[in-house]
């Protein structure tokens, strides 16, 4: 129970000491990393905290253990302040194995798991979404913790940051956001890039209570946090405080600070925290100078032992360039048992819906997020009926911002969960890029193997349905060129039903490609039809003389193509690639040792696509079992048009197909 004694900071001796030794540690060691830079000996962007001390100093003591906390890449002072052996954050520093992040994270992503601490994050407002996932996996299991999520006033101009503020109200989350206001996003002053300056207005617009509160003045942070977290913990709701700090140091160790001059540095230096709190202190008698000393020494002492345990670190070696991609340890591939003789015909919708329907009974943790998801099932009606099953808890519908949710998703996996990300069409996965880029693919490896993040996102793509340029692309290749991913493009009923859950399965993110074109395309299942091994190409028509490499809606182009081949007397061999990312190279050089030629067959544009790689690979470990050039077979270079006679031009089509295979068998 919450009492007032509990909400005030108890201004014992000891406590003072504390607070005033967490500031001057954060201060001496930022000194010294400063000093190190200029010897070169930490690299790359440098971001000091000199100025803030008192903000984290302030609130995360206050903080459980179990309490979560996203930083910002100005992290170095939350990670101390939080308990992050100061060695391992300077090992980390100097890009060493013994660092915090095992030296892969560096200055702007320091991860500690054992203290819950997720690391810093280098996009500005990056850290929110991850913050409300987390948030999110919390109050889904109904755990009494609070995450809090740390930024600086230049993210407020960040769509995230509205996107987060939004998601955080409406789901009631228990989050705790820690606006670090030190008056410039960089170099660009807050009156300068913002027409309404009051960040603590803006929050409470979105109907999450807020305070504002003097960040150079340690006991004041100390007292609103307390308050903060006290009425989170009774609520369950989010918070927000926006501390007016100020940074004594450049942006980074690259900024020249040509948009301030000294003089107004010296002024806010005059009232920064360690010097406010130290003369406070010493003017009320409690604390005397050769206690301040004591500190400072000691301080000092830890520092240099730091320092030395950093030098003395192995780097890491060369051999392990490619760890903590993906994780290690996978589950089992599934046991696909033979079909049995008795089947269900449905659509591929339907198989997709069953999919994600038997995934929610047999695991609690899997919940489908997106947008119009549950009554109105999703753009394409996958998901309806399902909210009538599992209710909006599990079948969450979320407002349209594409950033905010799949990032919520990213955190919410990191936490435990098993989320399925809806995003209606694929052109809207570029709203989320950020998230699906910066932190799913990444906070594995930033973090040296600390966090994955266990999500599947699904995507609407392809082109046919004459809905334009903005509606009709093919971006699978491009998330497929992203290291930390898994993309999937499931073309058959049992794959569209069986490729999720073993998804779900896997320790990383996910992403799986459902083709517009296919929805609606009927077939029979065999009625034991279950999970499917993911990491394998599929041949869907056995052949001599050529390969059609396809994926996704161009398969049944494919054997289309195959069938009319086959009336000429040439005999196609049809490879189903399945999963895009990694490519299964195996199965394609085994059918080029049987056909001697290919023809890739890709509905992503030619210039950059998938079927360049694929047809360089081709000639890397191919190219002496090959009797003619690799085709290929892509959509034009154009946006996709709306009439139906450009659009069908626009995309592969089966004569093309037979064109190109002919051309390579010299038949053309």
């Amino acid at each position: 129970m919450t009492t007032q004694s509990s909400l005030k900071p108890h201004l014992t001796h000891d406590h003072v000491r504390e607070l005033l030794a967490a500031m001057i540690r954060i201060r001496h060691f930022e000194d010294k990393c400063a000093e190190l830079y200029t010897q070169e000996k930490i690299r790359g962007f440098l971001h000091l905290y000199d100025g803030e001390e008192a903000v984290a100093v302030g609130v995360i003591p206050v903080l459980g253990s179990e309490d979560r906390i996203v930083a910002t890449y100005r992290e170095h002072g939350h990670a101390l302040a939080r308990g992050v052996p100061m060695d391992r954050v300077m090992a980390e520093m100097y890009g060493k194995a013994t660092g915090s992040s095992g030296g892969r994270g560096g200055s702007m992503h320091i991860f500690d798991a054992a203290h819950n601490f997720y690391g810093g994050n280098a996009i500005v407002g990056g850290g929110l979404p991850l913050a409300v996932g987390l948030g999110l996996a919390d109050r889904m299991r109904g755990l009494p913790h609070v995450t809090a999520c740390f930024f600086g006033e230049g993210a407020v101009a960040e769509g995230e940051f509205h996107e987060s503020m939004n998601l955080a109200a409406l789901w009631s989350l228990p989050v705790l956001f820690v606006c670090e206001n030190n008056g410039y996003a960089m170099g660009s002053a807050l009156k300068r890039t913002e027409s309404n300056t009051d960040i603590h207005a803006k929050v409470t617009s979105y109907g999450i209570a807020s305070m504002q509160v003097d960040g150079m003045d340690v006991v004041a942070v100390e007292a609103a946090a307390r308050r903060a977290l006290a009425a989170i913990r009774e609520t369950g709701k989010p918070q927000f405080l926006e501390c007016l700090t100020y940074r004594f140091r450049a942006h980074s160790m690259f900024d020249a600070q040509l948009y301030r001059d000294k003089a107004e540095v010296e002024a806010w230096r005059e009232k920064g925290p360690i010097k406010r709190f130290q003369g406070w202190l010493s003017q009320n008698h409690l604390i005397h100078a050769d206690e301040v000393a004591a500190v400072e020494a000691e301080v000092e002492r830890e520092i240099a032992g730091a320092v030395d345990f950093a030098e003395k670190s192995d780097w890491e070696p060369l051999e392990t360039l490619s760890a903590h991609v993906m994780a290690t340890e996978r589950p089992v591939p599934p046991v696909v048992p033979a079909p049995s003789a008795e089947t269900v015909e449905m659509t591929y919708r339907e198989a997709v819906r069953q999919a994600i329907r038997e995934a929610m009974q047999k695991d609690d943790r899997v919940f489908l997020m997106g947008e119009d998801v549950g009554a109105y099932g999703g753009c394409y009606a996958v998901s309806k009926g399902l909210m009538d099953e599992f209710g909006p808890e599990r079948i969450r519908d979320t407002p349209l911002s594409e950033s905010g949710f799949t990032g919520a998703g990213v955190g919410a996996a990191a936490a435990g969960m098993r989320p399925i990300v809806e995003l209606m069409t694929v052109n809207f996965s570029l709203l989320a890029l950020d998230q699906i880029m910066n932190t799913a693919a990444t906070i594995r490896h930033m973090s040296g193997g600390q966090f994955g993040v266990p999500l599947v996102i699904r995507l609407a793509t392809g082109a046919g349905r004459q809905l334009a340029a903005q509606h009709s692309h093919s971006l699978e290749g491009w998330y497929a060129h992203i290291p930390g991913l898994r993309v999937l493009a499931p073309a058959t009923l049992g794959d569209a039903r069986g490729m999720l859950w073993t998804a779900l399965q896997e320790p990383d993110p996910v992403l799986i490609f459902e083709n517009v074109m296919l929805y609606n395309r009927t077939g029979k299942l065999p009625e034991n039809a279950g999970p499917v091994d993911i990491d394998k190409a599929a041949i869907r028509r056995p052949g001599r003389d050529l390969s059609l490499i396809t994926y996704g809606g161009s398969l049944y182009k494919a054997l289309e193509a195959a069938e009319a081949l086959a009336a000429d007397g040439i005999e196609a061999e049809v490879i189903d690639l399945r999963s895009l990312r990694p490519l299964d190279d195996a199965t394609i050089m085994a059918s080029l040792a049987r056909t001697r030629r290919a023809v890739i067959v890709d509905e992503g544009w030619r210039s950059g696509s998938l079927s360049a790689e694929i047809a360089a690979r081709i000639m890397e470990q191919a190219f002496w079992h090959l009797d003619a050039p690799v085709g290929r077979v892509c959509s034009a270079e154009v946006p996709i048009p709306y009439p139906k006679h450009l659009e069908d031009a626009s995309l592969p089509q089966v004569p093309g197909i037979v064109a190109a295979a002919k051309s390579v068998l010299g038949k053309a």
